[in-house]
């Protein structure tokens, strides 16, 4: 089955107190556990990034940074979007979905 790479962009701003993160938290639980054996990889968030091109490095992730991935398995790409579509990101912020090309 075709995998598809999750790139989380943006995202809302920090939780302010235990209760709030435990409730983000439970969304993402949530959202994973519903995808079942399709999550490949639940990921991870990441810090802050840097983009690399013929002009330079630019610290500031430039104007869209990565903020996390997952990786699923679904059918098609029509079957990924509608999985990112129920994802918590995107509350707060984007879901990029690529398909995996293996190689």
């Amino acid at each position: 089955m075709p995998k598809f790479l999750f790139v989380y962009h943006g995202g809302g701003p920090m939780p302010a107190g235990k209760a709030e993160v435990d409730a983000i938290m439970e969304k993402w639980r949530s959202w994973m556990g519903g995808l079942g054996d399709a999550l490949v990889d639940p990921g991870n968030p990441v810090g802050k990034s840097s983009t690399v091109s013929a002009d330079g490095v630019t610290h500031n992730g430039g104007p869209n940074p990565a903020a996390g991935y997952s990786i699923i398995e679904a059918e098609d790409l029509d079957a990924a979007l509608a999985a990112a579509k129920t994802c918590p990101m995107v509350e707060s912020g984007t879901v990029e979905v690529a398909p995996i090309v293996e190689m």
